[in-house]
């Protein structure tokens, strides 16, 4: 019988580790025999490894947006007058683009929208078209909870839409066509008296001010001035809203033409950009696409459960965007593969809540 393992195995098994770098971090989590402390908790997620990690590397990501100060960045000798004052550099921030599909505004993550919005702890925000109406209506009437596993066919019957494990009693709609019909009517005759061109952010701002309702994210958005862009206004109840109009009462008309101008803009003339976007789709895409015009966003956190096997925009990570020049090469970015009802939330709590 053989004394020694033969040295293939032992070369094998017993391969010689390099020297780790002296910055690396050991993997580390939470030691809950020191209490329960949350922000410990959630601070330790960055030592502790998955996306774990990646949150805690979105946490970090988003609170270098929110502390960029123009001042931070050495004087250009293109810089105008006005750049070269030190108060104003001190005053000029990273905008951020918030972006989020409509299921997270039917979910309670409106609120932590609301709060963002309220305080005017974003820039820019970027929706579908049931992204918009579903605040609306929820001032209107409420959803409730109920389960993903819900037969169709029956909800169907008693008039109870289902949008995963939410609930949306029917008649929430047709109190929303009772309160927006008349809004078009005199948006309409605005148009036709004054010149109005109405295109989908002035169309939110104006429902914004006419919901005259604290819970809704964009009576604050409409308050606090901040710009919100929905290119598919029309892809929802707002759409079939339209939809009916045309016939009551033809001649209103939503220009997505002058908004991409605007939404483009925000990119542009930006001196940092920082995007975080909830979902995927169209509101990630529209975003990152604003940001090609000034070569990429500086800063970039994305949250979604999506896959970049099929080759959708919505699973791309960030690194797909740098190719297309709608992230920086040298931005800091991260994906976070979660489900962001789970985790924008505790995002929140331990960037834009901060004191």
């Amino acid at each position: 019988m053989e004394k020694a393992a033969p040295d293939v195995a032992t070369a094998a098994v017993l391969v010689k580790s390099e020297g780790v770098p002296d910055d690396a971090q050991p993997v580390r989590g939470y030691d809950f025999d020191n209490g329960v402390d949350y922000d410990a908790l959630l601070s330790s997620y960055a030592s502790t490894g998955f996306q774990a990690t990646s949150f805690g590397r979105a946490v970090e990501i988003i609170n270098k947006m929110r502390a960029w100060r123009l001042s931070d960045e050495p004087v250009s000798e293109n810089d105008s007058e006005e750049d070269r004052d030190m108060g104003y550099r001190n005053s000029v921030k990273c905008k951020i683009f918030l972006g989020y599909t409509s299921n997270l505004v039917s979910s309670g993550i409106r609120e932590t929208i609301k709060y963002l919005v309220k305080n005017k702890l974003v820039d820019v925000l970027v929706s579908t078209a049931g992204g918009i109406e579903e605040d609306f209506i929820k001032c209107l009437g409420s959803t409730y909870l109920g389960e993903f596993s819900l037969q169709g066919r029956v909800l169907r019957s008693k008039g109870l839409n289902r949008i995963g494990n939410l609930i949306v009693p029917n008649d929430n709609y047709c109190k929303f066509e009772d309160w927006i019909v008349p809004i078009f009517d005199q948006m309409l005759q605005e148009q036709k008296a004054d010149g109005i061109n109405w295109t989908p952010s002035k169309l939110i701002h104006r429902l914004g001010k006419e919901i005259n309702h604290p819970d809704s994210i964009y009576y604050w958005a409409y308050k606090n001035n901040i710009p919100v862009y929905c290119p598919a206004i029309t892809d929802g109840s707002l759409g079939d809203m339209l939809y009916f109009h045309s016939f009551r009462n033809p001649g209103l008309v939503v220009d997505i033409v002058e908004d991409i101008r605007a939404m483009n803009t925000e990119a542009v003339r930006a001196k940092k950009t920082g995007v975080i976007i909830l979902g995927g789709g169209l509101v990630k895409h529209h975003i990152c696409n604003a940001n090609l015009m000034r070569n990429g966003a500086d800063y970039a956190v994305f949250v979604n459960t999506a896959q970049e096997f099929d080759g959708s925009d919505a699973g791309a990570r960030p690194d797909e965007a740098v190719s297309w020049g709608k992230i920086k090469a040298d931005a800091d970015s991260v994906k976070v593969y979660a489900e962001a009802s789970l985790v924008f939330p505790l995002l929140v709590a331990q960037t834009f809540a901060k004191k």
